[in-house]
């Protein structure tokens, strides 16, 4: 006769604790109006193996976190019986320092990762914009800051991850060199998946040199019509590691900056900055660079390279569109990956009007809108994701890696990643 679940979850031998409403993992506002049964803390793979296997006994559903800084991405799943910590996996299990790899735990904080390989002068080139996320939380999310554009995102920086499937499967993929697989590419398909097709536990990721130098260059215009070619700056000789963009209001002044690293980094700055007018050398960035707009309201934009300035010019009608709505723009416009930060007191329908013109307008030139995160009172009448061009796709996924469903149901359309947009991004 089986265990009861409680006593099932306790054999594997991990600790796992009934929730309590005065626990803050089991209010962590990711899981919307949901409470978790149970909150597990394994340590290895072996571990949350263990747990998965007991929680397929008995039916459980089970949504992983780590920092919990995007627990709150997406929709709040529909159930949640187990919180699976990963926290306490935390160490770096390898740094082969001579191939610029490393082999880490999903719950290694991203900060933590950067003092360790600092001291042998190397990095993984994420610049994850929220403090405190891990490693396994930021490849869930697919986040990525400014430099995107030189190194890449967290599918390009991934040669090799385990994870642990709904039964209880241990499954590995790539290794220490940058190599194909036969079959699934777990690191693309678990990257952006938010906990959908399984639990990452390791990550064996690129690193590169810590650069020499940095240098920054900045201008503010009025309007997208006065920008300068993006373009023509991302791909000049100069080789800047990033080109950013911050508007704070959709319809106003618009701070366009970029970064150069490396071997004569400042000299190479100068010279990038005639093409923005003569732009100042700067040591230290913008207060705002590689920082969300907000957390509390936030859309993220991904159009094709080509249609990045005219997607400001979209953002802005479809605010005036919903009443003249205060919209914060900041991100990548040389990759063209821009977040949209709303008031959180927004009401609903001016929320939804905005959505709706601006997916209208992106629709035409490939692009893609989604919502991250809204207020409970807007979130209930939003469509999220808009049109899933993938979702077939995403089904059949997610049926193979999870038939019965029980991992952070809800939380994706079909529990598979979004499709991406032609951001220009290498995939």
């Amino acid at each position: 006769m089986p265990l009861p679940p409680e006593e099932a979850l306790a054999a594997s031998g991990v600790e796992v604790r009934a929730a309590t409403p005065d626990d803050a993992a089991a209010r962590a506002p990711g899981l919307g109006r949901l409470a978790p049964r149970w909150i597990a803390l394994p340590e290895t793979t072996g571990q949350v193996a263990a747990l998965m296997r007991a929680a397929a006994e008995h039916g459980l559903a089970v949504v992983a976190t780590g920092g919990g800084t995007k627990l709150g991405w997406g929709a709040p799943p529909d159930r949640c019986d187990l919180l699976l910590c990963t926290r306490r996996m935390d160490r770096v299990l390898e740094h082969a320092a001579g191939d610029l790899v490393a082999r880490v735990q999903a719950g290694v904080p991203t900060e933590a990762l950067a003092g360790a390989l600092a001291s042998s002068g190397q990095e993984l080139a994420l610049d994850v914009p929220v403090e405190g996320a891990t490693v396994g939380g930021t490849l869930a999310a697919a986040t990525a800051g400014p430099r995107r554009l030189r190194y890449g995102t967290a599918r390009d920086l991934l040669i090799g991850i385990t994870v642990v499937l709904a039964d209880g499967t241990v499954a590995h993929s790539g290794g220490k060199v940058v190599k194909n697989v036969a079959g699934y590419d777990l690191g693309k398909l678990f990257t952006g998946s938010l906990g959908t097709l399984g639990v990452i536990t390791e990550a064996t990721v690129r690193l590169h040199p810590l650069p020499a130098a940095r240098a920054w260059i900045g201008v503010t215009v009025p309007g997208p019509d006065a920008l300068p070619d993006l373009a023509a700056l991302a791909g000049s000789q100069t080789e800047p590691s990033a080109v950013e963009i911050d508007r704070p209001c959709a319809d106003g002044p618009l701070t366009v900056a970029a970064l150069f690293e490396g071997v004569a980094a400042a000299e190479r700055a100068k010279a990038a900055g005639e093409l923005l007018g003569g732009a100042p050398v700067a040591s230290e960035p913008p207060p705002w660079w590689g920082r969300l707009p907000g957390e509390e309201f936030l859309l993220e934009l991904r159009v094709r390279p080509a249609f990045a300035v005219p997607a400001l010019t979209a953002v802005a009608r479809a605010a005036r569109e919903a009443g003249d709505l205060p919209v914060h723009v900041r991100g990548s416009a040389a990759s063209a990956v821009l977040h949209l930060a709303l008031p959180s007191d927004a009401a609903p329908a001016r929320a939804g009007t905005f959505v709706s013109v601006l997916r209208s307008d992106l629709a035409a030139h490939g692009g893609r809108l989604v919502v991250w995160t809204a207020p409970a009172d807007a979130a209930d009448r939003l469509d999220r994701w808009g049109p899933a061009g993938a979702a077939t796709l995403m089904r059949r996924v997610k049926e193979r890696f999870d038939p019965g469903g029980r991992l952070s149901p809800g939380r994706l359309p079909t529990g598979g990643p979004p499709p991406e947009a032609g951001s220009g991004e290498r995939a």
